[in-house]
């Protein structure tokens, strides 16, 4: 995930008369960007999306079921889910991603002066595609039928990121990849702190 340099301030400022499903969608996503611009969660992000083909956005959604809604994912959520942004994710997104890395870091003409503005602009484009992504995870929020987890805003996160890992992959097996969850479910829970 590319964040915005700002969030939208459609994002921010709810327009009066909201529903309930719209203002919780509203809220996940400026809890989404919240978290992936706190210091090192970008980089603890990419590590799980790197080692586990994990969608970043979907790390987020699990950590905000977890911490602002008290809640486990199941199967059937994250089925739910899947569905929702997969096609998206890969025809849309990650095309989009593959072209910036191309333009970054690949043989000429890029990367020089004469792509680099080309470099911006899919980048804008990467990150247009990524919040629609946020916005369809959030409008599954309302429909979402999870069990109520226990335990500390942190261990609610981290339990609700591991449910994700877990049906991705299996488990983690080093310490870099549990310290990479933890450090994503503590800025959700202080970002659901913030928010309280």
């Amino acid at each position: 995930m590319v964040i915005p340099e700002s969030p939208p301030v459609a994002a921010a400022c709810p327009p009066d008369g909201a529903t309930k499903a719209e203002a919780e969608a509203r809220a996940f996503k400026r809890f989404a960007l919240a978290v992936y611009d706190t210091a090192d969660i970008p980089a603890a992000c990419q590590l799980l999306q790197g080692r586990f083909d994990l969608d970043v956005n979907l790390v987020l959604f699990a950590a905000f079921v977890g911490a602002a809604r008290g809640q486990l994912l199941t199967e059937a959520n994250l089925e739910a889910a899947h569905r929702r942004v997969d096609t998206w994710h890969h025809e849309v997104v990650r095309p989009l991603r593959a072209v910036r890395q191309h333009l970054k870091t690949r043989s000429a003409p890029a990367p020089d002066s004469g792509t680099a503005e080309l470099r911006r602009k899919v980048q804008k484009l990467e990150i247009e595609a990524e919040l629609i992504e946020l916005t369809q995870l959030g409008g599954l929020l309302p429909t979402l039928n999870a069990p109520r987890a226990s335990g500390s805003t942190v261990e609610r996160a981290t339990a609700a990121i591991e449910i994700l890992v877990g049906a991705q992959c299996g488990h983690m097996t080093h310490d870099e990849e549990r310290d990479a969850v933890a450090a994503i479910a503590a800025a959700a829970a202080q970002q659901t702190k913030v928010n309280e």
